[in-house]
């Protein structure tokens, strides 16, 4: 689906307080790394080359705030396809190829790659939906949110 493969990872003492502590929170203030970097025992430098580096490797697919989309005039839904096999990765490049897509899963279900859609308005979404069809020739079913709900999940490394 254009992401690597899940393969497992060594992570030294200070990758995993790197992980384990900045999962919930980041500071703001003039110079957020550092004062991260400070609170885990490491140098800016240091903090900003390993974040880097995790990314790299993809133990992390992301480092960055999440935001209410909704509060600042955006929208988001789940959206699924159901894609033949033989066709798999080339549907999965198209739909990754859209700067709306994120969290792209294999699933083993008829409808089986499911996204997340996000645009910086509601309209955006229909485009993305559209874009996605015209592209793939494949039908978009989009599930907006009914209900939200919040789940802290952390992981420990």
């Amino acid at each position: 689906m254009g992401r690597r493969p899940v393969e497992p990872v060594d992570l030294d003492e200070a990758d995993r307080r790197i992980i384990n502590g900045l999962q919930g929170g980041f500071p703001l203030s003039e110079r957020p790394y550092a004062e991260a970097a400070g609170a885990l025992g490491l140098e800016e430098s240091e903090l900003i080359d390993r974040l880097q580096a995790l990314l790299d490797r993809g133990v992390l697919t992301r480092f960055g705030p999440m935001y209410q989309i909704e509060r600042m005039g955006g929208a988001f839904v789940l959206a699924a396809l159901s894609v033949p096999e033989a066709d798999y990765e080339r549907v999965a490049g198209q739909v990754n190829a859209l700067p709306e897509v994120a969290h792209n899963y294999r699933r083993e279900h008829a409808l089986n790659m499911w996204f997340v859609l996000a645009a910086e308005t509601p309209a955006g979404i229909g485009r993305a939906v559209a874009a996605i069809e015209a592209a793939t020739g494949l039908s978009v079913f989009a599930f907006p949110k009914e209900r939200e709900y919040f789940v802290e999940m952390k992981l420990r490394a």
